[in-house]
């Protein structure tokens, strides 16, 4: 973040040393996007700093136009109070006196605007970034609801969120992360829902960061908030839909946007946030909770069928009569354990290999991976049907688990049940999902406890986690965020 402890440096009063003094504090002369434009207006040298690619080029046209046709007697006695209060016609004007502040602000994307004989400059907030289209999210896509999605640039985030909560008491607060990549970084809450303390903290701990930047933005920036932990089990919620994020803000949660990062980040996060998916809520009630009920059951099963169905081949003795189908006639070149894990390494080599591959390709990657190869590892008998099988089913799973970071967390836990398994049998499943369940248990997420409101239970809480109540009967905030008002309904 920016130190504020850094002792100003005042702006020459000379175009020319302004210029010898941007050489040393932007690279003036050694960048080539980095532009400075001499001009004249009523007898006025005046200079204008910009990032080429940054300035909007017909507004600053515009305002550049209008000073051409200005005269000494305009400007004077007071030049830069004349062009900053008559003739530069933008909404988003300030005047800055250090020169660090310009050329961060330059470097931002505004356009800094010099007057020879003055020690402060004129920062006209003109900028333009390039940007993909607001498109539906990949990893969020409902079959009814709206198709705007989040973009690399901030602005354009909390204006979609603004646009669906237009609450005065929404509160936008920025802050610069990084000594070098000076990263913007948005808090958003309202201001009389959400709790103080939890604001309070968050914007404590974005403070005390220390860091050269955070390039990678959001995810670079949870893991500083939260430190250098090992548990795979993501600690914020990440969405990519604006109407996912107002919810969430009328909860009282407080949800922090990152310049250049096409998601947001939802605090506090438990478990049962990334269970949940904007597609239940554009249902009818009944339809919405059937849909919970299938992804519950589909993210259990891709947690728990291999090992299962594991333990029942390597102890046949466990399972009941109606079961005795289950396993395989066969068992292959391969030990099951060995043709688990390499089908589970193969799955995730085949996922990121379609990362990478083109679009046009994609359709070929698929069959390849799926039908060749698949068919061609149990004809030669290093794999048994089953495996295939009960993997599909468990990767289907996976990919019915809204959150992209549960996924890979709850397909580690599922690896980590296997080894145990195939070392201590059924000891090893008791005793690792145990393992697992007080990892949860212990975890918080800014003082939330993850497993809530299972762990400690809260019936009201879990009843709307079991069921996707209509909006009518919806109107209680969550007690986890704390809220100062706990009522959604306005008196």
């Amino acid at each position: 973040m920016a130190e504020s402890n850094k002792q100003k440096i005042p702006i020459p009063k000379d175009i020319k040393k302004v210029k010898e003094a941007l050489n040393e504090h932007i690279g003036l002369d050694s960048s080539f996007d980095v532009l400075f434009r001499e001009m004249e207006f009523g007898t006025k040298k005046t200079g204008l700093l910009y990032i080429n690619g940054f300035a909007k080029d017909d507004v600053l046209t515009e305002i550049l136009k209008r000073l051409s046709y200005l005269k000494r007697e305009e400007l004077v006695p007071k030049v830069l109070s004349s062009f900053l209060e008559k003739y530069i016609s933008h909404i988003q004007v300030e005047v800055e006196d250090d020169i660090t502040k310009v050329v961060n602000s330059v470097l931002a994307g505004m356009c800094a605007f010099f007057v020879d004989g003055e020690t402060r400059a004129i920062v006209i907030d003109a900028k333009v970034f390039p940007i993909r289209g607001i498109d539906e999210p990949s990893l969020e896509k409902v079959a009814r609801g709206s198709r705007d999605g989040f973009v690399e640039t901030m602005l354009i985030n909390v204006t979609l969120v603004r646009r669906r909560l237009r609450d005065p008491k929404l509160k936008y607060e920025v802050m610069n992360v990084g000594k070098r990549t000076k990263t913007d970084v948005c808090i958003g809450y309202l201001d009389d829902v959400a709790d103080k303390k939890l604001v309070e903290s968050v914007r404590d701990k974005i403070k005390e960061i220390k860091v050269d930047g955070i390039p990678v933005a959001n995810k670079q920036l949870e893991e500083i908030i939260f430190g250098n932990s090992w548990n795979p089990f993501p600690m914020v919620r990440y969405s990519e839909r604006p109407d996912v994020i107002a919810a969430h803000l009328l909860d009282g949660h407080v949800i922090l946007f990152v310049d250049t990062s096409p998601s947001a980040m939802i605090l506090p996060a438990t478990l049962f946030h990334h269970v949940q998916h904007a597609e239940e809520y554009t249902e009818a009630p009944v339809v919405g909770t059937y849909l919970r009920w299938v992804r519950f059951i589909a993210i259990f099963a891709s947690i728990f069928i291999l090992p299962i169905w594991f333990l029942f081949v390597i102890e046949p003795s466990l399972k009941p009569d109606a079961l005795e189908f289950l396993g395989p006639k066969k068992t292959g070149e391969l030990p099951i354990i060995l043709q688990f894990l390499f089908a589970e390494i193969g799955a995730d080599i085949m996922r990121m290999a379609s990362i990478h591959t083109p679009t046009a390709l994609g359709t070929s990657l698929g069959l390849i991976s799926a039908i060749i190869l698949g068919e061609f590892a149990v004809q030669t008998g290093l794999f048994v049907y089953e495996v295939i099988l009960y993997l599909a089913l468990a990767m289907m799973g996976m990919y019915a688990t809204p959150s992209y970071e549960l996924r890979l967390a709850n397909r580690m836990t599922r690896l980590i049940l296997l080894i145990l398994i195939a070392f201590f049998k059924v000891p090893g499943l008791i005793v690792g999902t145990t393992m697992i369940i007080l990892l949860l248990v212990f975890t918080r997420s800014f003082n939330a406890p993850y497993l809530w409101p299972f762990i400690p239970f809260d019936a009201k809480a879990f009843f709307t986690i079991v069921l996707r109540k209509p909006i009518t009967h919806d109107n209680k905030r969550p007690s986890i965020t704390n809220p100062q008002d706990d009522s959604k309904q306005p008196t």
